[in-house]
């Protein structure tokens, strides 16, 4: 049985963990269309309701291919889809716009590549510098109004930039990555959180793919692999990591678990507004991410994962440094 959490203050329930789309079909190596919709369609099978895409997620083709897995099944999802990063023609990231007119045109390009009439939970992808907080969240409570948005949310942003749009309109999720190799969100994002009611969506808690355990050397990602040109993935950073998740693969060994597992029970035993977002494009991988809601870790088990994966432990950073420049903002 699928556990359930309460977004923020909305009233609206969710499945406790969420599916994240976008490798299906973009960024980590080939993609099978078929093999996507399948795992979309076992996630609402069991009660796994929480279904996060974005507009740039392979140029609109990630939106396009949820909205087709959701034929004649719109009524047992909860639909997040994000917009604010600009791509050039060739896929390069060329900025933010958070310009009210183009909140409204993103909204109504993602609708129809979504093939709804609302998205449940609309988020900023990353802010855009130039443009005020309130002004781009007061086009997005305009989406509210028109019936074509239910909540709104943000993602990779500053305590301050979270309490000024939260005093627009009411925040109900904020997506930021948290897992045991990205520990910055516990210094204040996460208090500030909590204070307010803001559910907490926790992406890439298996420190994208790392810990699994199933990857040791940059050469096993593909060519056109994103991770490859990720700080974290790459020369010594990438060697001294691995030595970390070898002692996680032998920690979740001892309990009979896969490092996975480990990773997404540390997250669940932190708070109950936190909500991990785990992106995979095959069932098996989903099914064995699922298994992860019924594990407990004792307080013995999770004061020895703090002291393997103490803040600031894992080498390198997470995006390259133009990357960086558009989080916390």
């Amino acid at each position: 049985m699928m556990r359930r959490r309460h977004l923020g203050r909305t009233g609206q329930v969710v499945s406790s963990l969420g599916l994240g789309c976008m490798g299906m079909s973009e960024f980590y190596g080939p993609a099978d269309q078929e093999e996507a919709i399948a795992t979309i369609h076992y996630a609402l099978d069991v009660g796994l309701n929480f279904l996060d895409t974005a507009d740039i997620y392979g140029m609109g083709r990630n939106e396009t291919l949820v909205g087709q897995a959701l034929k004649g099944r719109r009524e047992h999802a909860f639909l997040a889809t994000k917009f604010g990063i600009i791509r050039g023609r060739d896929g390069a990231f060329i900025g933010e716009n958070g310009r009210p007119e183009y909140v409204h045109q993103a909204c109504d390009a993602s609708l129809k590549r979504l093939g709804v009439s609302v998205i449940d939970l609309y988020y900023q992808h990353r802010v855009d510098p130039l443009i005020p907080i309130e002004e781009t969240v007061g086009a997005m409570a305009q989406l509210v109004e028109q019936g074509k948005v239910r909540y709104l949310g943000l993602s990779e942003v500053s305590v301050a930039t979270i309490r000024r749009a939260h005093a627009v309109h009411p925040i109900a999720a904020l997506q930021t990555e948290y897992s045991l190799w990205s520990r910055e969100p516990e210094d204040h994002i996460l208090s500030a959180c909590r204070e307010l009611g803001i559910t907490f969506v926790a992406y890439s808690p298996l420190g994208r793919g790392m810990l699994t355990g199933n990857i040791s050397q940059v050469e096993m990602l593909a060519s056109d692999d994103r991770r490859r040109q990720l700080p974290r993935f790459q020369g010594e950073n990438l060697t001294r990591n691995v030595v970390l998740v070898d002692q996680l693969k032998e920690f979740a060994m001892a309990r009979g678990i896969t490092p996975a597992q480990v990773a997404l029970a540390w997250l669940y035993a932190q708070e109950q507004d936190i909500l991990p977002l785990v992106g995979t494009k095959r069932r098996r991988y989903l099914e064995e991410n699922l298994k992860a809601v019924e594990v407990t870790l004792s307080q013995q088990e999770l004061q020895i994962l703090q002291d393997l994966w103490f803040p600031n432990a894992a080498m390198g950073e997470r995006y390259p440094e133009s990357g960086m420049q558009a989080v916390n903002r």
